[in-house]
């Protein structure tokens, strides 16, 4: 599976509320807005949704992703 399907598919999968987190989150780490953030994570070169942010919510975030089978 393509990192950015899996990325989406994490995000479509958890609650509204922790996808604005984790979205918020990777803005902050790489200086744009959430939904800038969301179409970099969706976009055909993306990466792995981790590289994108930084501890302590990449960890959280690396256990959700694992809970739901997309680590």
């Amino acid at each position: 599976m393509a990192l950015n399907t899996r990325n989406v598919l994490f995000l479509s999968k958890i609650e509204g509320e922790t996808k604005a987190a984790i979205l918020d989150a990777i803005a902050k780490n790489i200086g744009v807005t959430p939904q800038d953030a969301y179409e970099e994570i969706a976009g055909e070169e993306a990466e792995h949704l981790l590289d994108y942010m930084v501890e302590p919510q990449r960890s959280a975030t690396s256990v959700l992703m694992q809970r739901h089978g997309l680590r």
